[in-house]
């Protein structure tokens, strides 16, 4: 079972349980709400854990990136060293190498700036739900809190 799905049982064992008339207070299962409590804690780290595998995809995303973009210039100073052996084509070679490198360039800044959006918006949503729990969970310890008297 997921957090989510927890709380909602959770809320829902709340909800239905016997209360007391113009008190608004409610008589629970103490085991079962510290149960599912337990059982929430227990897959919180799940949550985290996934936070720490987008962290690290990001890493391996950008190493990526890199690697094209060192392989890309590599092949462009290769190409540029094969033309400046011709001598008639040397200046021909020196204007396109530096055509080449730019796109290079252009082209790795591309695909770092892609991968660290990808990478952001994965750790945005992944905080979203992360903080959309945590909220969930304060609010239900508060209602239990109240139910203690």
């Amino acid at each position: 079972m997921d957090v989510l799905s927890l709380l909602d049982e959770l809320e829902d064992v709340i909800e239905n349980s016997s209360s007391i008339p113009f008190a608004g207070k409610a008589f629970i299962d103490k085991v079962e709400i510290l149960d599912m409590i337990k059982e929430i804690r227990i897959q919180l780290p799940d949550e985290v854990k996934q936070a720490l595998w987008i962290k690290e995809e990001r890493q391996k995303i950008l190493i990526e990136a890199q690697q094209d973009a060192d392989e890309i210039i590599q092949n462009a100073k290769s190409h540029i060293e094969e033309m400046v052996e011709k001598d008639e084509l040397t200046k021909q070679a020196q204007k396109r190498s530096e055509e080449i490198i730019s796109q290079a360039q252009m082209s790795a800044k591309e695909v770092r700036l892609g991968a660290r959006q990808y990478t952001d918006e994965l750790l945005s949503n992944m905080e979203q739900n992360l903080e959309e729990m945590m909220q969930m969970i304060n609010q239900n310890r508060q209602e239990l809190k109240g139910m203690k008297g």
